[in-house]
């Protein structure tokens, strides 16, 4: 056999098994939705029956959701049923359904005071996602909309996300990465990109100082879960052209206000300073 059959039979062979996995995936997800639909918990032949699944495949199917906590055995029955990391998917769809709903009086209040756009973005790799907005009356608005992916580096909203991952996450992310430039003002290199979020952790907030777009200023306040892990955050834009010092420190307090009433609605306590837990 020569090379290029050599090659064509080891890409048969990797198509073969990515249709395995996605197979897979299928009974896996299949096996869920049925337990799902169900009120009591199911025997290993009535899954299978159900399903039309082979004996072996649904075994190893059952073994692996078991392992990792998707589904259980009920006590005193050899029935399965749904585990706890079904609970905790469902307790973190809704709490990003909670977010928007708790977020959302605040962003308009924000909206409402300074006539400006306000946003919420979640991290997503290298880059923040916008899940909703508000947008001012004014005329000239910033060009964004909900599901649009921005490189984190460049925005207010995506350093403050990335302030709360670990230097070795950082590293991870983006050693190696050219960081893409937009504007004489981006960050250039890993090194000022490090420095950036360590100052944004020092102060609190993070700051676009036209890094992504030329005439447009961003601050923007982390929110954090009842772990006190950054979950989402939240920002205010202005054309340059209105943006002011007064109006800057403006929407850094009603930013502020607003991601730490969230937040505690969310669970979070704030730590207690060290000079007050001395006492």
């Amino acid at each position: 056999m020569d090379d290029g059959a050599m090659a064509g039979a080891g890409g048969r062979d990797e198509r073969d098994g990515q249709r395995e996995g996605v197979k897979s995936a299928h009974r896996a997800l299949a096996i869920l939705e049925l337990l799902a639909q169900g009120d009591r918990p199911l025997t290993f032949a009535e899954i299978g029956t159900a399903l039309s699944l082979p004996r072996s495949s649904l075994f190893g199917l059952l073994n692996t959701l078991r392992d990792r906590g998707w589904i259980d055995l009920a006590e005193g029955e050899r029935g399965y049923r749904l585990g706890i990391r079904t609970l905790e998917a469902g307790n973190a769809y809704q709490r990003s359904l909670d977010l928007l709903v708790i977020a959302k009086p605040h962003m308009e209040r924000i909206r409402d005071a300074l006539d400006e756009t306000v946003q919420i973005s979640v991290l997503e790799g290298r880059r923040n996602i916008y899940l909703d907005k508000v947008e001012g009356g004014q005329r000239l608005r910033l060009d964004s909309e909900v599901g649009r992916r921005l490189p984190a580096h460049a925005t207010a909203l995506g350093k403050v996300l990335l302030a709360d991952l670990p230097d070795a996450a950082i590293g991870t992310l983006f050693d190696g990465i050219d960081l893409e430039t937009f504007t004489t003002t981006t960050i250039p290199s890993l090194a000022a990109l490090r420095q950036e979020l360590a100052a944004i952790r020092e102060r609190g907030f993070a700051e676009d100082r036209e890094e992504h777009t030329v005439g447009v200023r961003c601050f923007a306040y982390p929110i954090r879960n009842h772990t006190g892990r950054t979950i989402a955050a939240m920002s205010v834009s202005f054309p340059t052209v209105r943006f002011t010092p007064e109006r800057g420190e403006s929407a850094r307090s009603l930013l502020g206000e607003a991601t730490h009433a969230i937040s505690v609605r969310l669970g979070y306590v704030a730590p207690v300073p060290a000079s007050v837990a001395i006492q």
